[in-house]
């Protein structure tokens, strides 16, 4: 068993200390928090060890699970990297690209593993429709939320749209050529809802929406590709593939079907909608990280794959700033 440490006890925090306690491949040593009447609490809640020195909490264990305030990501991160501990570190990786550096420089000297809280790549409708995917050139997403003060303390780019920026350059096998971007400040201090375009060098289109003052939450991902549309939706957990095939001979007259004219033949139009399992995605990508490092393996997300999305991330940001300025 892994001796492991949690790092912040909140929302998200708690739900991760009840999933470890069931992973038997996890022993959970104890926590930390900040405060103290939330250590207090968490810890007769859960029954376990409130730490009140971060650093005496990552001496105890070999991993650490890092579910703070992305601004705390980094002390925590480097804390943890520099006693060559694993450590598990919610999304997004770091505040900044600086940090994100300097964390993935630091998990290659400890010679550890990192996996990124990138929990969508473990949703189980998209773990379904994964195998459909093949080589996409219209990929469309959106990612609506109602409005809640606890994300605004990062923007909805590095709160929400992150997620699908992490899916989609998971599937999309190309460099990213031109980035454009379009966004709107309602309630908060940037954009609350934003949509940019990603053009990669192999010709496929991204185009993402996420807003967090929406009056529905909304999550689908709609994947198009040469004789095949795959749509994700990863709220409601379900997928379904609609495939074009040749049609040899006769189709079936109860077939739907589709005369592309001209002598180019007919094609049959194949509803599928593959099995999603039942599955917790926050405790399989702590269930897969625990593999990753009893058999020496790469995470599912690795700090890598964190890098990258944040990276493109701060650029779509960047860009939403310079925007703005020449709006103002």
């Amino acid at each position: 068993m892994l001796k492991i440490g949690v790092l912040g006890a909140g929302h998200l925090g708690k739900i991760h200390i009840r999933l470890i306690k069931e992973i038997p491949d996890f022993q959970l040593v104890g926590f930390f928090d900040n405060n103290s009447e939330t250590r207090q609490k968490v810890s007769e809640e859960f029954g376990i060890t409130a730490y009140d020195n971060m650093d005496a909490l990552i001496d105890d264990c070999e991993v650490i699970d890092i579910v703070t305030p992305t601004l705390h990501h980094f002390d925590c991160a480097v804390s943890a990297l520099q006693k060559s501990r694993h450590v598990f570190i919610e999304k997004p990786l770091a505040n900044s690209m600086e940090e994100a550096k300097t964390m993935l420089a630091l998990a290659a000297e400890a010679n550890v593993k990192v996996q990124v809280g990138h929990v969508e790549r473990f949703n189980p409708a998209f773990i379904a429709a994964k195998s459909y995917i093949g080589s996409p050139m219209f990929i469309e997403t959106h990612r609506l939320a109602q409005f809640n003060p606890r994300g605004t303390d990062v923007s909805v780019v590095l709160d929400l749209m992150i997620h699908d920026i992490d899916i989609i350059l998971s599937v999309v096998k190309s460099t990213i050529k031109k980035i454009s971007t379009s966004g709107v400040a309602v309630v908060s201090d940037t954009p609350d809802i934003a949509n940019a375009r990603i053009e990669f060098d192999n010709g496929c289109v991204a185009n993402l929406t996420a807003s967090r003052i929406s009056l529905k939450n909304m999550r689908k991902s709609r994947f198009f590709q040469r004789d095949a549309y795959i749509s994700v939706d990863f709220l409601k957990k379900s997928s379904e593939v609609v495939r074009l095939k040749n049609v040899i001979g006769e189709p079936d007259p109860l077939a739907v079907t589709i005369d592309l004219g001209e002598g180019k033949g007919t094609k049959q139009i194949y509803f599928e909608n593959p099995k999603v399992s039942e599955t917790n995605a926050i405790k399989s990508e702590l269930e897969t990280f625990a593999k990753a490092i009893q058999g020496n393996s790469i995470p599912v997300v690795s700090i890598e794959d964190g890098y990258k999305a944040l990276e493109v991330a701060h650029q779509i940001v960047e860009k939403l700033k310079f925007s703005a300025t020449l709006v103002s």
